[in-house]
């Protein structure tokens, strides 16, 4: 069995008073696929946040590998920043620079955060647009490119930082329907590549075929965790089946 790559322990954030996420922990394989579901407001998105430091927690510890950080001694920006640079994350709107080429906005945070060679930073990011299907689009700008290409544009953007793992929150949530497929192959194909990844989705058939675990958050609590094949088909927790009821009309 593959040693966890990321430890989630006791992880709790409220905003205004009110708590978010409250007492969450669970573990990451080392090349494996976490997808986490749950209904709008329920914490899912603020825990995923929390593990690149974009939330910081109240409560809790996290780590990657031997990077530890916890969140009950308030992190410094040093600290923070280190946390940052072993994840990748893609976000529901791509966030892309558009005054800039694809090209360049692959190689912006490689050269100017990483301080970089240049001539290998292109290399590398004209091969990863290649591995999201976007080799001919270099010189392109994101205003030339559909919904779906600009997505898989900030796909390679992430991997061209070569992180340890890739969050992705909700990465087809804003696309049109007929763009969301390709968005997921890129992710599949990453996947049987044995990137780490932890996904915030609604796509629960993509949830059944790829994930290794899924978690069902409520309530900014873990209500339930295990293999796609229970969670998604044969759940034991009320509140999950009323969830996936009326997702996929099962149950």
């Amino acid at each position: 069995m593959s040693q966890d790559l990321i430890r989630v322990e006791s992880l709790s954030k409220s905003f205004d008073g009110k708590p978010v996420v409250n007492n969450v922990s669970f573990s990451v394989p080392l090349g494996s696929v976490t997808v986490i579901i749950g209904p709008s407001g329920s914490g899912k998105t603020t825990i995923l946040r929390a593990l690149n430091a974009l939330e910081i927690a109240e409560v809790g510890k996290f780590s990657v590998g031997n990077f530890q950080l916890d969140f009950s001694t308030k992190p410094s920006s040093k600290e923070i920043a280190a946390l940052r640079s072993l994840s990748g994350m893609v976000f529901q709107g791509n966030n892309l620079f558009g005054n800039l080429s694809v090209l360049a906005n692959v190689t912006e945070g490689p050269i100017r955060a990483q301080k970089r060679n240049r001539a290998e930073v292109e290399a590398e990011a004209i091969a990863l647009l290649g591995l999201v299907g976007l080799g001919e689009k270099l010189n392109s700008y994101p205003h030339e490119l559909s919904g779906g290409q600009q997505q898989r544009v900030g796909i390679a953007r992430a991997l061209a930082l070569k992180p340890q793992f890739l969050l992705f929150d909700e990465p087809t949530s804003a696309l049109d329907p007929e763009l969301v497929g390709e968005v997921l192959a890129v992710m599949r194909d990453l996947a049987q590549k044995g990137w780490t990844m932890v996904v915030v989705t609604h796509e629960m058939r993509f949830a059944s075929q790829v994930a290794d675990q899924v978690i069902f958050i409520d309530k900014g609590q873990i209500v339930e965790q295990g293999k796609p094949e229970d969670i998604l088909v044969k759940p034991s927790a009320p509140r999950t089946k009323e969830f996936l009821a009326r997702i996929l009309g099962e149950f």
